[in-house]
């Protein structure tokens, strides 16, 4: 179908319900021409035309990082040794500063207004009406919802369908965008779109709404509240959820579902319906760059550069007082600059200072990554007497706890979590102790302006692990777990609890694998910190007790299971399985 032919048939459907739209989307699906099947090096070079990712906005979160990857392993495929420009496109709802890290300078940037998700989907007010309030089955307000969002979509589809044909883009990979209900607008126009034009798409799904979400009624007596539960609020209007689950995600024509884990697979073969044929795995790759050794010299430069970012563009931080930043919150969230508090203002922090305890969680601040268990580790410490009286004895030991990544603006709570977590550490102990730990956010920067006229080279994500003495990572649900796999392939040793899906964390850390292929880690407790675990911490931190033979063993194991070569070996398969869907 056309482009022109498209948005006359989006323009004249009859949509008064959900089910209208799914019958619209399903007849676009069904009536789509037959295409022959291509060859595989006439399929190749139609790739090599052009290649759009799609996801609601890039920064500096995990999503973004992998998308790089993903282009620069697709390129590696499609271009090899010829040289060619292989053309990359990159759409989004916005791209914020940080992506400058992510994304190469020659690729191509699109930002579709309307496409961003959650809060900054037009201001969570839909997300809010589909998520968090009442839309029973035939209501008014159910009805008003299904033209609203058929609207969004046909002008988003248009915008969309223009910009892929403009471009000769012939394949469209959403990144998280059918799978994490952020946005539906977009996720229905990306179904109309790629069947009515007839693109191959690889949906890339990093976290699903049924990941620690079910309906309240599923729950058993005493068990908690997933963390997307909110998604099953309206389940009880058919109409409206079954379009819901035919979308998240979409099981396309001439669309193959890669995930991060197997576990995502199982589930869409077994609970879903979609074939095996039809999914793949993704794992991560990490550069050469990881595994690169590194002196204290290149540590304390990595510091003297994060210390540059943190203060506005000196050596030397003046923290902010941990309740003047707490008052000023709401200011603070809508302009996110770096920023270090202390348990009261006119203090110093000198990140080259010998003896820093230099504890990293390498996240965004969000609710699941329990970011205040970091802090009560900090607390236990000082209460267990060996690290207590060595840290009293020595004046010159300091501790930051700091924290790399943004705050989406709908978790401005679980900041304050963190924040009043950190607050209560400091009045709990006496004030010259108090004065020596201080909490860092440096919101996903990794340059400040001061850094070309003083000759300072922009950091990269693994100069950033390696500010660290250790890497905190007590997450309670991941996709994945990248932090797990990146701290050590740079030497760093983590402390990460069991997170859930569990199987997903066994796959991670490679519990089922050879020994030789098993990552080690210090387990996060749920409840108490154990004496001999804070025994262990206390000696890693405090007397520079590296655990060697740790750090080396988990350097190999990362590197065997993660190299770029495993991870563009995998993308073939997924090719092939596009140019079959053919017929």
């Amino acid at each position: 179908m056309s482009v022109s032919n498209l948005i006359k048939k989006l323009s004249t459907a009859t949509i008064r319900n959900w089910t209208n739209i799914s019958a619209a989307l399903e007849s676009l699906k069904n009536n789509a021409p037959a295409v022959d099947r291509f060859s595989r090096d006439a399929f190749f070079d139609s790739l090599r035309k052009g290649i759009a990712f799609i996801t609601y906005d890039f920064g500096i979160d995990g999503v973004s990082i992998e998308i790089g990857k993903y282009a620069a392993c697709l390129t590696s495929l499609l271009a090899g040794d010829s040289r060619i420009d292989l053309p990359l496109y990159f759409i989004g709802g916005d791209f914020y500063d940080n992506a400058d890290a992510v994304l190469h300078p020659d690729w191509h940037r699109f930002s579709i207004e309307g496409i961003n998700g959650w809060s900054k989907w037009d201001g969570g007010k839909w997300f809010s009406s589909f998520y968090y309030e009442d839309m029973p089955e035939n209501s008014k307000v159910s009805k008003d919802m299904a033209v609203e969002i058929w609207g969004q979509a046909c002008r988003i589809s248009e915008t969309l369908s223009s910009y892929l044909s403009e471009n000769d883009i012939s394949l469209l990979i959403p990144v998280n965008i059918s799978c994490n209900p952020g946005n539906m607008a977009i996720a229905l126009a990306v179904a109309i779109v790629t069947e009515a034009l007839g693109i191959p798409v690889i949906n890339s799904n990093h976290d699903f709404y049924w990941e620690d979400g079910k309906p309240a009624r599923d729950r058993t007596p005493g068990e908690e509240p997933g963390v997307r539960d909110h998604f099953f609020r309206n389940m009880d209007n058919k109409g409206f959820f079954e379009l819901f689950k035919s979308l998240y995600p979409w099981n396309g024509k001439h669309w193959v579902q890669v995930n991060i884990n197997t576990q995502q697979s199982e589930t869409l073969v077994n609970t879903f319906g979609f074939t095996r044929g039809q999914c793949a795995e993704l794992s991560t790759s990490l550069s050469d760059e990881f595994f690169k050794t590194y002196s204290d010299d290149d540590v304390a430069y990595a510091r003297l550069r994060m210390a540059h970012i943190l203060s506005g563009g000196e050596p030397l931080i003046k923290p902010v007082a941990i309740q003047d930043h707490i008052s000023d919150l709401k200011r603070w969230m809508k302009d996110q600059k770096p920023v270090v508090c202390a348990c009261r203002k006119g203090l110093k922090l000198d990140l080259l200072r010998d003896h820093t305890v230099y504890c990293l969680q390498p996240t965004r601040v969000i609710a699941r990554k329990r970011i205040e268990k970091d802090v009560h580790l900090i607390g236990a410490l000082m209460t267990h007497p060996p690290f207590r009286k060595t840290f009293e004895k020595n004046p010159g030991i300091q501790i930051v706890l700091h924290v790399t990544g943004p705050v989406p603006i709908e978790h401005e709570e679980d900041l304050r979590t963190v924040l009043e977590a950190y607050s209560d550490l400091c009045r709990d102990l006496p004030d010259a102790l108090a004065e020596r730990i201080f909490i860092a956010f440096s919101v996903g920067t990794e340059k400040h302006p001061c850094f070309d006229e003083k000759g300072l080279a922009r950091l990269h994500i693994e100069d950033i692990y390696r500010l660290a003495s250790i890497i905190l990572f007590p997450s309670e649900t991941e996709g994945r777990g990248l932090p797990i796999i990146e701290s050590s392939a740079c030497g760093i040793p983590i402390m990460c609890s069991r997170y859930y899906p569990e199987d997903v964390f066994k796959e991670v850390v490679g519990e089922d694998l050879s020994e030789e292929e098993q990552i080690h880690y210090i387990l996060f407790p749920e409840e108490n910190f154990p004496e001999d675990m804070l025994d262990r911490v206390t000696a890693m931190l405090l007397h520079r007790k590296t655990e060697t033979e740790l750090i080396e063993h988990n350097r190999n194991a990362v590197r065997k299971r993660y190299s770029v070569e495993r991870l563009v070996s995998v993308f073939g398969p997924v090719l092939e399985t596009l140019r079959q869907s053919y017929r």
